[in-house]
């Protein structure tokens, strides 16, 4: 039997898929790496606690693994996206990875668009240019810590540079660089304009490669340390949501999955780089060779019901504080929650919106309140579906992955305010099955992903709109879409009293 290896380098932890030909997880090990927040704002990581906590479960995995590593053909990666590592001529790193949720960078959003031109840069870029994106990052180093900025060759991406200290090979795939604010989407080459616009040299850019690409195999070093072979082939991989997609089978035109993590994502494919959605979502290359996905964000999905439960039912599990809300009605009995708490991305692009609860009485209980954070986080995912059918996209199937896809009564739920058919995955690994699905297609055991996807994916179960459910939700989506607009100056005016 023969084995790859899909590495999914997420923001708290790396984790590790062995995966047999038949799609199965016969092992898994996640280890987990620290978050730096010095200041509001800030969100960094130091790159080499990623290489060891890397090394270190690739490690555990040959070592609990009941066979011969060199049935282990290839690995691949999923990575947290738009994350900043510097490098220098020698390929060191020059400081801390400046994260995707950091927020530090607005300034530097501001100058983008003045230097650059805002409607010229979606053109190139097809998004808005944001806080968490890797460009902004880039222009703050070299405002702000100009010596170190003096010092850097190029730059990487989180999983970049794990791959690069596993192969000594140094690459960016399409799927990642997408988020850089530097790739030109449509053509797939780094924007000479963009970066002359921002005085920077293109050469910061690091060679481009296509996801399923083989990029070399693991230095002797690496198969010492971890007991892989030295024969072991590394493929490029790709960005979380792409490697995500191709983990859900988000291969064909129409495909969309709905992913509720910490934050939340709605996403669907796209053929081609054609399609105009002015910078309300995101388009980005796709892990698939060329294709593209477009997706819009909810920057605080799972992370509203971890606050909520922690905030004010710390003492319950997940499953009992959501027992009871099929008990509720849609509405939660007229309470409506925003899932603003750390500002918003899709269709907002406000890092200082905040959230609110309306409609708040005193019959109002706990299960009111948590069926509600539960619909005001899907009303939010559903902003993103709306914009996609606006301009033209069928969506009548959404595949439901992630904390989501976790409870009966959730799933119901989306399928009424999406107005789709709701599928569950039988298994469902999310990124790191996708990286495993490149490093299969890559090691050649599949003629195209999606081949891949027919032998390794299974549905579980469906679920599907209730007409009366459909019209209530249609009219609370009405009311919900008019609370930012209607809070936004009552919360920029709070500011001043946040600490």
């Amino acid at each position: 039997m023969s084995y790859v290896i899909g590495v999914d380098l997420g923001t708290s932890a790396v984790k590790l898929l062995l995966v047999n030909k038949s799609g199965e997880v016969v092992h898994e090990v996640s280890k987990d790496y620290p978050l730096i927040q010095e200041k509001t704002g800030y969100s960094e990581q130091i790159p080499e606690d990623w290489v060891k906590q890397t090394i270190s479960g690739l490690k555990q995995l040959v070592e609990e693994f009941n066979g011969d590593a060199s049935q282990i053909e290839g690995l691949s990666f999923s990575g947290q996206m738009h994350g900043l590592v510097l490098l220098d001529e020698n390929n060191q790193v020059l400081r801390n990875a400046i994260l995707w949720n950091d927020t530090r960078t607005t300034a530097q959003c501001q100058e983008i668009y003045q230097k650059a031109g805002k409607e010229r840069f979606i053109n190139i870029t097809k998004n808005l240019a944001l806080e968490g994106f890797t460009l902004p990052k880039i222009l703050w180093v070299k405002e702000h810590e100009p010596e170190i900025f003096a010092k850097a060759k190029t730059f990487v991406l989180p999983k970049d540079y794990v791959r690069y200290r596993l192969t000594e090979t140094l690459h960016m795939d399409y799927s990642d660089a997408a988020g850089t604010s530097l790739l030109d989407v449509a053509k797939k080459e780094w924007s000479k304009e963009i970066c002359e616009d921002l005085d920077l040299d293109i050469s910061i850019c690091p060679p481009l490669i296509d996801s399923h690409e083989n990029v070399g195999k693991i230095t002797k070093n690496v198969a010492d340390e971890t007991g892989l072979s030295a024969q072991t082939n590394v493929f490029a991989g790709g960005a979380d949501n792409a490697c995500g997609a191709i983990g859900s089978g988000i291969l064909s035109e129409g495909k969309t999955f709905a992913s509720i993590g910490t934050s939340g994502v709605v996403l669907s494919y796209e053929p081609t780089g054609e399609k105009d959605y002015a910078g309300k979502v995101h388009y980005f290359n796709h892990g698939e060779e060329d294709t593209y996905y477009a997706m819009g964000v909810t920057l605080a999905a799972g992370h509203s019901l971890n606050w909520f439960k922690k905030t004010f039912a710390n003492e319950l599990s997940f499953d009992e504080l959501l027992s009871d809300i099929g008990e509720v009605p849609v509405g939660a009995n007229g309470l409506l929650f925003t899932p603003y708490i750390v500002g918003e991305r899709t269709p907002h692009a406000d890092s200082q919106a905040r959230g609110s609860f309306i409609g708040m009485d005193s019959s109002h209980t706990l299960k009111d309140f948590a069926r509600a954070v539960l619909e005001g986080i899907t009303f939010s995912l559903n902003e993103s579906i709306a914009i996609f059918r606006d301009n033209g996209k069928e969506i009548d199937m959404v595949y439901s992955i992630g904390g989501g896809a976790k409870n009966k009564d959730w799933l119901q739920m989306q399928a009424d305010i999406f107005n789709a058919k709701i599928v569950r995955l039988k298994t469902e690994q999310g990124p790191g099955m996708g990286a495993a699905m490149l490093a299969a297609y890559g090691s050649g055991w599949f003629g195209s992903l999606k081949e891949c996807a027919d032998a390794f994916l299974e549905d579980a179960e469906t679920y599907e709109p209730i007409k009366e459910n459909v019209s209530q939700y249609e009219q609370l989506f009405t009311l919900y879409r008019k609370v930012y607009t209607q809070t936004k100056e009552l919360n920029d005016s709070l500011m001043i009293y946040r600490k």
